[in-house]
């Protein structure tokens, strides 16, 4: 591995960190959150004319600009930073991977062109909270998670040559303005059973989306019910799409690791500066041994969860799936850091102006979203067979 950044990785980095402190400050950040999208609409457009965020990840022959999944986990690190709100995590990371890796030929150049444009945002609507599931985050994605017969889940069944859904998913990202949804859904039955992925445009009649107020107000939600609603089967019925959707999480992982670690990054450096400036008993409260320490033991955590996001972004080019365990150490330096920016500020962090808070709902947000560290860690060690047969880690 080379730990070194290409000129060309430097230049995104840069390039998005300008953009955004120019577009994203808190004033914006709140602006941006109020707005019917969750989402600023002329920083989105903003981030595909210039820097072709969209189709960062995208190869050049359906409008991308054809960089890895390590580009686009740098540049999810720099948007960390700000927390800002955007599409780039549903539509780049999650819906249009499994477009690209499951899509039949017209279905990539009819949908790709348009993502990496930006013109066009997605989202993958998964059956009730089972996200972290079906990305194989947590645990094996076996496919339950998908249907739940008539107690729920999302159902398909073939009617003529299309399809048609029926049923609800929760926790969908971006799920309410998205202008495409990628949804998992059961058919087959009970002895035939399988998961497979439809297409759904965001106004199909029957399409009922309710945003959703989440504990995270930088990650937009919404709960989606599909009444009878046409769809059309991403890819072809022998497609392996709990394989993608297992490739999927690991490297969706990497990238939210890259994310986390560069909230907490900022957080740090707010705080430090923050202590630099308050004083008590006639002198700055980060010249106190004690607030040394406590910002050093961040720091350190803060350092070895960017080299494991690092690593994870590049391995995940060749296929080694480590996403998961980067993900669990980059959201546990993520609270930590804004636990401790909370405390450190004392008390103008616990108010609702200071941007603190936001931090601390991200790293709980994500571990809501897509798992808890401590089962995320746990799946790793079972997938890794740490512990020998019959001795798999419960939680």
């Amino acid at each position: 591995m080379d730990a070194g950044f290409t000129a060309e990785q430097d230049e995104i980095r840069r390039t998005l960190r300008e953009l955004l402190r120019k577009h994203c400050g808190p004033e914006e950040l709140r602006t941006a959150l109020d707005a019917p999208a969750g989402h600023d609409p002329a920083l989105w457009t903003a981030l595909a004319d210039r820097l072709g965020l969209p189709g960062l990840a995208l190869p050049e022959a359906y409008g991308g600009v054809g960089c890895s999944i390590t580009e686009l986990a740098l540049a999810a690190e720099e948007s960390g930073r700000v927390l800002a709100p955007s599409p780039l995590l549903a539509t780049c990371v999650l819906a249009a991977p499994l477009i690209l890796a499951l899509g039949t030929e017209a279905q990539r150049s009819a949908l790709l062109p348009r993502l990496a444009s930006g013109a066009l945002t997605a989202a993958l609507a998964v059956p009730g909270t089972a996200l972290a599931t079906a990305l194989a985050l947590t645990g094996d994605n076996g496919g339950e998670w998908a249907g739940g017969g008539r107690a729920g889940g999302v159902q398909a069944r073939r009617v003529g040559e299309g399809w048609r859904l029926y049923g609800e998913a929760g926790q969908v990202l971006d799920g309410h303005s998205a202008g495409l949804l990628v949804v998992a859904a059961h058919t087959g039955g009970f002895a035939r059973s399988r998961t497979l992925l439809f297409l759904v445009p965001g106004d199909a009649a029957g399409v009922v989306r309710v945003r959703q107020t989440a504990l995270d107000a930088t990650r937009p939600q919404a709960r989606l019910q599909l009444r009878d609603v046409g769809a059309e089967l991403l890819g072809d019925d022998d497609g392996d799409v709990l394989g993608a959707l297992c490739s999927l999480g690991d490297t969706a992982a990497a990238v939210l690791a890259c994310e986390a670690v560069g909230a907490a990054d900022r957080v740090l450096e707010r705080t430090v500066e923050y202590v630099k400036q308050r004083e008590q008993f006639g002198r700055a409260i980060g010249s106190f041994q004690a607030v040394k320490h406590r910002l050093a033991d961040v720091y350190v955590q803060v350092q070895a969860a960017r080299s494991a996001a690092y690593y994870a972004a590049w391995a995940a080019v060749s296929g080694e799936r480590v996403g998961g365990l980067a993900l669990a150490q980059a959201l546990e330096a993520l609270r930590g850091a804004a636990a401790e920016g909370i405390q450190l500020h004392g008390g103008i962090g616990f108010t609702w102006e200071h941007e603190a808070h936001l931090y601390f709902k991200r790293a709980s947000g994500d571990e809501l979203l897509f798992g808890p560290v401590h089962r995320l860690r746990a799946h790793a060690a079972d997938a890794a067979r740490l512990f020998g047969p019959g001795l798999e880690v419960t939680v």
